[in-house]
């Protein structure tokens, strides 16, 4: 049914082509996030098999989600300047390459490349489905169609850590890579033939200095919090590193200021509940990235369970946060904002508490448990609370408004996985028993993403306190 056109003419409509390309975008982001926690329940055995630490296995995840935190920033200028379905296959052939790389790598430095080359993919299709959506589903739709978008990638935590385990214990990690390739070669089909245009196409410059300027200073503060609890956080080379970052910003703010074809219109922080919100979604992809590392590790080195039972904990919790996400839309579109996301952000808080009080002992049953509570409070808060900060912004900057919640939720994800690791790892240096010092360092990150997930709820109480105005 014909709701309403764009500027160019394109009507939205909901239907199997929009709902097609949402899934084929979706895809690879629904890869990125599996083979990501797929492989957090490998790290043991990597860490065997190449001889290195807890602090250096982590750059797995972590180079991945840096270079979605430089690549996603360019999500507004690809949007404008090329072509949506170029865009997509661009991003396919990123992703697949690193798909391929990871699966034949000899040496942890090949398996690394692999992860950067599936960044890059993913950081330019996560942010071109929710661009795909906000451009060109229904107004009345909107809610729904982010919970599609949602449960694209929510289904990717619930498949990676369990069958991730589960191929890894029996065939091998290389097998996590080789059995996403089926479902790439989907995606391409379905992104070649559903994807649509609905917004003319610019030839605008891209803003090198202000990419290179953002680059780098997301780069140096995730080098700077992995390097913190080895350096000491007031060490000078620590103090650089934070100043490095300062400066860069800084300078990216200024260029980006009086750019002609600015990379990210900095107009979108002048409204300060979408500002709110951004803050919100950061701290909880924060807590989220934290507990992903954190309970299959723990599961393993303390509890001393296999991959395969360790990647099983958070199935649970991530089905029930994947069939949530449609139906939080749903919520949303029938009821507003502030009662689902307000009860999410109560869960998330609820759930994060109990994993700190519980760390001394956590068996297999209640950690399944907690972890529902958790992802069900997930499922209700990330798609509401994107779709209640975008509508706060005029339809000129919601694709900046995109790039701005992508960029900063991926950085947001990459401290979150450094600073977890880095507190559990101050922990096993030195220890003479591993499982002792992992329990202890454990507890202490809980506890801090606990802290954390307070913001979620606090912000959002106070975005949602009144009615919103639609830009």
């Amino acid at each position: 049914m014909k709701e309403s056109t764009t500027t160019n003419g394109f009507e939205r409509v909901l239907d199997a082509r929009l709902v097609l390309s949402v899934i084929a975008a979706g895809i690879m982001s629904f890869s990125g996030v599996t083979v990501e926690t797929a492989m957090n329940v490998t790290f043991p055995s990597l860490m065997a098999e190449f001889n290195i630490t807890t602090s250096t296995v982590q750059w797995m995840t972590t180079s991945y989600l840096l270079v979605l935190a430089t690549v996603v920033p360019t999500s507004s200028y690809l949007n404008r300047r090329f072509r949506t379905r170029s865009v997509f296959i661009a991003a396919m052939a990123f992703y697949i390459a690193g798909i391929v790389c990871g699966f034949t790598a000899i040496s942890f430095p090949m398996l690394l490349c692999g992860r950067i080359l599936e960044g890059v993919g993913t950081g330019i299709a996560l942010p071109l489905m929710f661009n795909i959506i906000t451009e060109q589903a229904p107004k009345k739709n909107m809610g729904v169609m982010m919970g599609i978008g949602t449960l694209v990638t929510a289904m990717a935590p619930a498949v990676g850590p369990s069958v991730g385990g589960w191929l890894a214990e029996n065939f091998g990690w290389r097998m996590i890579f080789a059995a996403l390739l089926p479902v790439l070669g989907v995606a391409f089909v379905l992104g070649v033939l559903s994807i649509r245009q609905s917004h003319e196409v610019t030839r605008d410059p891209f803003d090198v200095p202000g990419w290179l300027a953002i680059a780098a200073s997301f780069a140096t503060l995730v080098f700077a919090v992995d390097l913190g609890s080895s350096l000491g956080w007031t060490s000078p080379a620590e103090l650089s590193l934070l100043a490095a970052f300062a400066v860069l910003l800084v300078l990216f703010v200024r260029r980006e200021g009086r750019a002609d074809h600015p990379l990210i219109s900095l107009a979108v922080f002048s409204r300060h509940r979408f500002v709110m919100g951004v803050v919100a979604l950061v701290c909880l992809q924060f807590v989220v990235l934290g507990l992903s590392f954190l309970i299959p590790n723990y599961s393993q080195l303390v509890m001393g369970t296999g991959e395969t039972e360790a990647g099983s904990i958070l199935l649970p919790g991530c089905v029930v946060g994947a069939c949530m996400a449609p139906l939080s839309g749903q919520i949303l579109d029938r009821f507003g904002p502030r009662r689902p996301i307000l009860v999410g952000a109560a869960c998330a808080l609820l759930g994060t508490a109990l994993f700190a009080a519980l760390s001394q002992s956590l068996p297999t049953a209640p950690a399944i448990a907690i972890y529902v509570c958790f992802a069900f409070g997930q499922s209700l808060m990330v798609g509401n609370t994107m779709t209640e900060s975008l509508s706060f912004l005029p339809p000129a900057i919601k694709a900046d408004g995109n790039a701005v919640i992508n960029t900063l939720q991926q950085l947001a994800g990459a401290i979150g996985t450094s600073v977890v690791t880095a507190i559990v790892n101050a922990a096993q240096v030195g220890a003479t028993n591993m499982a002792w010092a992992t329990m202890v360092g454990t507890r202490e990150a809980y506890l801090l993403l606990a802290c954390v997930a307070v913001v979620p709820l606090a912000s959002m109480a106070w975005v949602t306190a009144r009615p919103a105005q639609a830009a």
